[in-house]
């Protein structure tokens, strides 16, 4: 008997044994190792997905782990291999998949959102959306390689490029990956973040962060920029305020990506669009190749990630794992130990 964390309803997670089915045809069992707390999963717990969710179900898809079992069929992967899960299912047929854009696929299946998530001591998975982990890489630090995916396709939807001037409104983990990433393309990037810590984090990873409350961002966009504003901002803040930030800063023809879920509807200055003749481009997830990117930058140690992680929590902590998460203060990553670790702050 293994345990797993599942959603119930609104702000109720409940931690339960569960008795894991052997993998079928295609399928791999995993043993998840690490589970990281997102932005997504906060508001799973909210409620606020309530219309895809199918509670109760099981949570995550941040995670590294090794494969526990395959299937009948299921050649290249083998008890032990060290893996990450790239969690998106699609169905090949609709026109955005014969495009080429499957990971937006019209009937995408979210792993961990629209079914059975990571945070669970087996998990059984298509085995094709196994990605394969170097087996120097620390599973604690694997576990960052799906947010870093998000950063790799943010930077390179918005055509991030060397030597240009990036401002990333939003100082949160996402956030400080894609300043992280747009830095490894030779871009100058620089965060926005009223939060203390996760400004003092940004910049501990050497990163100019600006606080908005205190700093007059356009006058300092246009000191660091000769007056022109930046080339590309990047909206990870998913609040209002955020939206109207990332496009005051822009320059002429300047790139507004937007990351965050925005769950309302927002007023946008649409002359200042026009004026400046501004592109904006939404960016959502990742592909296959963003994470095999991801993989390589977080492996080699190009981005510090195991830094974000403010503490690891066993399988047993993880609704009060949530609970401080929603609260912020000084949290940044939390990780889900499901191995049956004990909780403590990450090495």
């Amino acid at each position: 008997m293994t345990l797993a964390v599942r959603y119930m309803a609104a702000r109720t997670l409940d931690t339960a044994p569960a008795e894991p089915s052997p993998p079928g045809p295609g399928e791999v069992e995993v043993a998840p190792a690490y589970v990281g707390i997102c932005g997504t999963d906060l508001h799973i717990f909210h409620g606020d997905m309530d219309a895809r969710v199918n509670a109760p179900t099981v949570v995550g898809h941040e995670m590294s782990g090794r494969v526990a079992r395959v299937g009948p069929d299921v050649t290249g992967w083998h008890p032990g291999d060290a893996v990450t899960v790239m969690p998106l299912r699609w169905d090949g047929t609709c026109p955005a998949c014969r495009a080429g854009h499957q990971h937006i696929c019209r009937h995408l299946d979210f792993i961990g959102i629209d079914s059975p998530g990571a945070m669970q001591q087996r998990w059984t998975v298509p085995a094709d959306t196994l990605v394969r982990l170097p087996e120097a890489l620390p599973l604690k630090r694997a576990a960052l390689v799906e947010p870093t995916a998000v950063a790799v396709h943010d930077v390179g939807r918005a055509e991030v490029r060397r030597g240009e001037r990036v401002v990333v409104v939003g100082g949160g983990p996402v956030g400080v990956l894609i300043a992280l990433v747009a830095r490894t393309v030779g871009a100058d990037a620089r965060v926005v973040e009223p939060g203390d810590h996760r400004r003092r984090m940004a910049e501990e990873l050497g990163l100019t962060a600006w606080d908005p409350a205190t700093v007059d961002l356009p006058a300092a966009v246009g000191e660091w920029t000769g007056g022109a504003g930046a080339d590309v901002a990047f909206e990870v803040s998913g609040a209002a305020a955020g939206m109207d930030t990332a496009v005051e800063v822009l320059k002429v023809r300047g790139r507004l990506c937007l990351v965050a879920i925005h769950p309302r509807r927002r007023e946008i200055d649409l002359h200042r669009f026009f004026w400046r003749e501004l592109s904006l481009v939404g960016a959502r997830l990742y592909t296959r190749g963003d994470f095999e990117r991801a993989v390589d930058l977080v492996a080699d140690g190009t981005l510090p990630c195991e830094r974000l992680i403010s503490k690891v929590v066993p399988l047993t902590e993880a609704a009060a794992a949530f609970t401080a998460l929603e609260g912020g203060g000084d949290v940044m990553k939390i990780l889900v130990d499901c191995t049956g670790g004990t909780p403590g702050a990450a090495a």
